[in-house]
C-alpha cells in the first residue's frame, strides 16, 4: 500500500501520512513500458479510490497505435480544480546488465531509490499522490474545490491516445480543469531549481533534393542532387530565424540527417534527403515558420535546385504561462520546501502541457532528471519526501489563493 493506515488502537493523532517512497517503489515495480499498463494505474488507481477519489479509466485507441490505459480521478466536486498531471509509462530499461540493480526491482539501498521511472516519472507521481492524499485526509468535504490526476501510459509513445484525447473525453463530460501542475523532472543539479512555465514548439520536416541518376564517368548525362542540398541546408542553418524574446530562447533549427541511400561509389544518385526539426518560440506558429522555411529554400535554389519539402503532421506550438499569482504561488512554495529560488524556464522538449495548455494554466515541477531514461536511474529518498512537500505547498496555497 501506498499510504499506511492508522491504528485503530493508537492514540487519536489523525492519519498516518501518505508515504511517496513506498508509492514511488510500488510504481516502480510495474513494468509498464509504453503502452504497457503493466499495473501501474491499478496501483495508483486503487490508492486514490482508498483516499475518496472517483476514479476513471479508459483504454483509448486509434488506428495504427497501440491501446493505450489511462486514469482520472477527483476528489471534490467544486471549483477551483487543480489537476495533477504525468504518465506512468517509462521508456525500455535497456540491457539489464547496465544495471546496478535490475530495473523494475524498485530496490531502495543507502537512501536511494533505483529503477526504471524513479524520476521520469513515478517519483513524482508517488510524491503528488501523497501530497493530495493527505491534504484531502486533512480537509474533507471542506475542500474549497477540487483536486484531480490526469495520469497517461502514452507520453513515451506516440502521445496519440493520452492525454490528448483524455481531455477531449473530460470536456465531453464538461469536466473542466482550472489549473495544472505537471510533474515532468524539471530540476536540473538540485531539486527546486527550474520550474517550466512553458514550451517551445516544435516542427519536423523533410527536405528532399532531386537530381537524376547517372554514372559517374559522365556526369554531364546526370544531375547531381549532393551539392544542392548542400546549397540548401546552409540557406536554412546560415541565418537565425529570431533573436529569442523576454521568456524564450532565439528558435533553432537542428539537421539531424542527411541520407543518399548509395552504397556505390561509381553511380550519382537520383535524390539527397534530409530531415530536420525546428524548436521555436511564440514569434512563430508551425504555418508562419513552414512558411519562411520553405521561402528560404526557395531563394536558395532558384531556378538550379529542384526540391520539396514535406512537414511532419503533429507539430506542436509554443506556450507560455504568464507569471502571476498561480505562477507565484507555486514557486514560492517549491522554495519554501527545497531551499532553491526556481528558475523560471522555457527550455527543453516537448511534454503533454502542450495539450494541456490549451484547456488551462500548466506548470511543470518535477524531480532532477539527470538519470531519466538512462541505464541505472535513480532518487534519493530525501528528494521524494522533499518533493512531496512541494506539492503539498502547492496545494495549500493553491487554495488560499482561488478557493470559494
Amino acid at each position: 500500500m501506498a499510504a499506511s493506515s492508522a491504528d485503530p488502537s493508537a492514540p487519536s493523532s489523525g492519519p498516518s501520512p501518505a508515504d511517496p517512497v513506498i508509492l514511488a517503489r510500488d510504481l516502480v515495480r510495474c513494468a509498464s513500458v509504453t503502452p504497457a499498463e503493466g499495473g501501474a494505474l491499478t496501483l495508483l488507481g486503487g490508492v486514490l479510490a482508498a483516499a475518496g477519489f472517483i476514479v476513471h479509466r479508459m483504454t483509448l485507441s486509434a488506428p495504427g497505435t497501440p491501446d493505450v490505459e489511462n486514469l482520472y480521478a477527483r476528489f471534490g466536486t467544486r471549483s477551483p480544480n487543480l489537476c495533477f498531471a504525468g504518465h506512468t509509462d517509462v521508456v525500455p530499461p535497456g540491457d539489464p546488465e547496465h544495471w546496478r540493480f535490475p530495473p523494475f526491482e524498485g530496490a531502495i539501498a543507502e537512501g536511494v531509490l533505483h529503477g526504471r521511472g524513479a524520476v521520469d516519472m513515478k517519483g513524482g507521481v508517488a510524491a503528488m499522490a501523497a501530497a493530495a492524499i493527505d491534504h484531502v485526509k486533512a480537509t474533507g468535504e471542506a475542500l474549497p474545490g477540487s483536486i484531480s490526476f490526469l495520469i497517461t501510459g502514452d507520453e513515451e509513445g506516440p502521445a496519440v491516445n493520452g492525454t490528448e484525447k483524455v481531455l477531449r473525453w473530460m470536456a465531453d463530460r464538461d469536466e473542466r480543469i482550472d489549473h495544472c501542475v505537471l510533474g515532468e523532472p524539471t530540476s536540473r543539479a538540485a531539486l527546486g531549481d527550474m520550474v517550466k512555465i512553458g514550451r517551445r514548439g516544435s516542427l519536423s520536416g523533410t527536405l528532399t533534393v532531386h537530381g537524376r541518376q547517372g554514372h559517374v564517368g559522365y556526369p554531364h548525362l546526370a544531375e547531381n542532387p549532393i551539392p544542392g542540398m548542400v546549397r540548401l541546408l546552409a540557406a536554412l542553418t546560415g541565418e537565425r530565424l529570431d533573436g529569442g524574446t523576454t521568456h524564450f530562447q532565439a528558435s533553432n533549427l537542428e539537421v539531424v540527417s542527411v541520407d543518399v541511400g548509395n552504397p556505390a561509389y561509381n553511380v550519382i544518385p537520383a535524390e539527397a534527403k534530409a530531415r530536420f526539426n525546428v524548436r521555436f518560440n511564440e514569434l512563430w506558429m508551425p504555418d508562419t515558420l513552414a512558411a519562411e522555411i520553405e521561402r528560404r529554400l526557395t531563394r536558395a535554389a532558384g531556378n538550379e535546385v529542384h526540391f520539396s519539402v514535406a512537414f511532419e503532421p503533429r507539430s506542436s506550438d509554443s506556450f507560455l504561462t504568464a507569471p502571476g499569482p498561480f505562477v507565484e504561488l507555486v514557486t514560492a512554495a517549491v522554495e519554501e520546501a527545497t531551499g532553491c529560488k526556481p528558475e523560471l524556464s522555457t527550455t527543453g522538449g516537448t511534454s503533454d502541457a502542450r495539450f494541456i495548455k490549451d484547456f488551462c494554466p500548466v506548470l511543470e515541477f518535477g524531480a532532477v532528471g539527470t538519470s531519466m531514461h538512462a541505464a541505472n536511474e535513480s532518487t534519493p529518498v530525501t528528494e521524494l519526501v522533499a518533493l512531496k512537500a512541494a506539492y503539498a505547498g502547492i496545494i495549500a496555497r493553491y487554495f488560499e489563493a482561488f478557493g470559494r
